[in-house]
Formats: C-alpha cells, sequence, structure tokens
C-alpha cells in the first residue's frame, strides 16, 4: 500500500532574521504549493532468508530533477550507505530516512519493532515531487514565446521537469538547473518524507482530517521533521519553515537551540536510537499561534528572474553586521521588532473589523482592490477613523 503526505512551502512577513533569536516573534503564512512524498515497499513479497539479513534496499526517485539514487539501510544502526552514483545526493531525504525509521524503532515494543522489522525487508520506494511555484520555469516560459505570467506558469504541467543549464546540455554530464524560488522546498520536502514515513511504518496516523487529528501525531512528525532538517543543514535554524510545513501558518516563536545541539554532537558517536530517543523527551519551548491574512487578502509573489539567494551566507553576514557594530544592530532589532508588532497588530484589527462588521469591511476591501495604492491608504485610515 503506497502512502502519500504533502507539505506546504512558506513565506515569512515579518521577523526576518529577528526570528533567529528568542522571544523575538514572526509570523509565516504557507503557500499553496506543496511538496509530495509517496512511499511504498519496493519488493512485494520477503523472501525466506530475508530476516538474516542486516539491511534492506531504498530507493529515492525524483521524476523532476531525472534522478533515482539506491541506498542500503543498515538495519543495526539504521544509517544509509549509497550504493549508486548520484552527481548530487539529498541530504534532507537521507536524514529525514534515518530519523523515522529510528523514531519507529525507539517508540515501539517488542512485537511492533518485529512488524517494523518485516515491513522493512520490503525495502523503501520513495518518490518525491514539488509544485512548480517552489522552482523557477523562466527559461522554459521564454523558450515557448508566452509571456512571464502566473497563467503561462499555470500552463506548464504539474510537476515539471527543471530544465537543463544550456551550455551543458548536448554533453553527457547534464546537470540540472535548480533555480529556487524561496518558498521553504528543503522543509516542505523533509517534512513530507517524514510524515509519509511515519504513516506508513505505522508510527503516526495522518489518514484522519485535519480537525480529527492527533495533535501528538502532528508533534511527532515536527520533532523529527525539525531535527533531520537541522542535521542536513549542518546548523540550527530558526525552524519556522519546518513548523509551518507541519501546522500551516502561525505567528511563531523558536525552539532553543540547545535542544537539538546536544543531538547534532552525539549523532556522530551514539547510536541513531539513542539520540531520536533523547530528541522526543526533550524541552521543545517553541511557542506557536494561529494566524493568518484578514479575510480578501491574498499574498502574491513575484520571482525576481535571478534565482533564491544563500541564506545560510546572507545570515552569515547580518550576524559578521552585528558583531561589528553592535550599538546600531541592537537600535535597529528594536526598532524592526516594534515596526513587525505594529503590523501583527494592523493585520489582527482587520480581522476582528472583518468579524464585526462584515459588510463594510467587504466594501471597503473591494473599492480598495480597485484603487492605487496611495489611495488604499487613505480609505483604510478614514475608515479606521
Amino acid at each position: 500500500m503506497a502512502v502519500v503526505a504533502s507539505a506546504p512551502g512558506k513565506v515569512l512577513i515579518t521577523g526576518g532574521y529577528l526570528i533567529l533569536e528568542r522571544p523575538n516573534a514572526g509570523i509565516v503564512l504557507s503557500t499553496n504549493a506543496r511538496f509530495y512524498a509517496i512511499v511504498k515497499p519496493l519488493y512485494e513479497q520477503v523472501k525466506p532468508d530475508s530476516w538474516s539479513w542486516g539491511w534492506t534496499d531504498v530507493k529515492l526517485t525524483s521524476p523532476q530533477l531525472l534522478r533515482e539514487s539506491m541506498y542500503k539501510l543498515s538495519l543495526k544502526n539504521l544509517t544509509l550507505q549509497a550504493v549508486s552514483l548520484s552527481e548530487s545526493r539529498n541530504p534532507f531525504v537521507e536524514y529525514a530516512v534515518q530519523y523515522a525509521v529510528a523514531a519507529a524503532y525507539a517508540i515501539f515494543d517488542k512485537n511492533k519493532k518485529d512488524a517494523l522489522h518485516k515491513l522493512l525487508l520490503q525495502g523503501l520506494d520513495i518518490t518525491i515531487l514539488g509544485c512548480n511555484d517552489f522552482y523557477s520555469y523562466r527559461n522554459q516560459i521564454e523558450a515557448r514565446g508566452l509571456p512571464l505570467t502566473p497563467e503561462a506558469l499555470a500552463a506548464l504541467p504539474p510537476f515539471a521537469s527543471i530544465t537543463f543549464n544550456a551550455d551543458e546540455s548536448n554533453g553527457g554530464n547534464c546537470k540540472p538547473e535548480v533555480a529556487k524560488t524561496g518558498l521553504g522546498s528543503s522543509a516542505a520536502m523533509t517534512t513530507a518524507v517524514v510524515a509519509a514515513l511515519l504513516h506508513y511504518l505505522g508510527v503516526v496516523n495522518l489518514s484522519s482530517s485535519i480537525d480529527q487529528q492527533h495533535d501528538g501525531d502532528l508533534d511527532m512528525v515536527h520533532m523529527i521533521a525539525q531535527s533531520a532538517h537541522c542535521i542536513a543543514q549542518g546548523k540550527i535554524g530558526s525552524g519556522f519553515d519546518v513548523s509551518s510545513a507541519v501546522y500551516g501558518s502561525q505567528r511563531y516563536v523558536r525552539f532553543s537551540p540547545e535542544v537539538l545541539s546536544s543531538a547534532q554532537v552525539a549523532v556522530k558517536e551514539t547510536p541513531l536510537q539513542e539520540v531520536i530517543t533523547g530528541i522526543l523527551k526533550g524541552k521543545w519551548d517553541h511557542e506557536r499561534a494561529m494566524f493568518s491574512l484578514p479575510p480578501l487578502m491574498t499574498l502574491l509573489l513575484g520571482e525576481p528572474g535571478t534565482g533564491g539567494s544563500s541564506t545560510p551566507s546572507m545570515v552569515g553576514a547580518v550576524k559578521k553586521w552585528q558583531k561589528s557594530d553592535p550599538q546600531k544592530s541592537q537600535e535597529t532589532w528594536k526598532k524592526l521588532s516594534e515596526s513587525n508588532s505594529a503590523l501583527e497588530t494592523q493585520l489582527n484589527m482587520l480581522s476582528k473589523l472583518a468579524e464585526e462588521h462584515w459588510n463594510a469591511y467587504k466594501q471597503v476591501i473591494e473599492s480598495c482592490s480597485k484603487l492605487k495604492s496611495e489611495k488604499q491608504l487613505q480609505l483604510e485610515l478614514q475608515f479606521q477613523l
């Protein structure tokens, strides 16, 4: 039986850089662009002598990148070993697989572990697919002579293949051109893979509706996905992208880095099952509260055409600036925090107005949608008065 799970991308509308430091909050919106993970058995039947095997097969397929990789998963120490050469490995999926399987071993009793062992011996066949919005298809659209509009992007087939670099398209060493749009593809992909695997292995049950899902199941997905994503990145980020991939739009305050720093060190010399046990018992002190844009408001994003920026390098540049001028950086941080809080207050106020005075709110929004930006501001001020 195949399991399909998906997770949304993200847009951080307030809290950029500040969200790295507690107790600064950020508002993050989940997008309609989603990453999908499909997990199914690699083999229909388990061979009679397979119980003596100390490993199983894992196949990872990414149709959009025209890649297929094969691994051996050790059933003793739960490490992955690549057996097929690939130009580019995917550490996010690799850690997602290891951490999800380790979570199952960590929480199951002996009977469930026997069933888990049998299931794993059938191998894991994992396919990952990301909505087109996660990538730039600018070259493909222009090659078709189409305008750079949302309609032209929507005309592309779902999960379209990523274009190849023009200068290498005729060579035998082609590399897919992966120009990202900054919607948190790695976090959404990691979360989707973790969710699909945890459900497939019987650790969580995500088949019910959102309203009926047990909070503990989503919390389990969050802890494992957050951990795998941080370890794959090689650093402990704020985690807002994974949190929104699991829970949706929210007001977010990061967890204390210490909850994962010990695991980051221990993973090199401690059995993975013990690492996961420590993570699941850790003090996850992040804060999240439901948030959504006011009614009748939609966030539209545009692609500048230069590809995504490197978050680690930009964060490094900001931290370097903070150290070089601590006084000015603290003043700037304070002003930004105050502005972020003011925007959050205004958005919440609009939501409240919509709830209490819907007809008037709707009329103002519809009027604003036909005006230029400076006229919208004047009308909003009149409405508040």
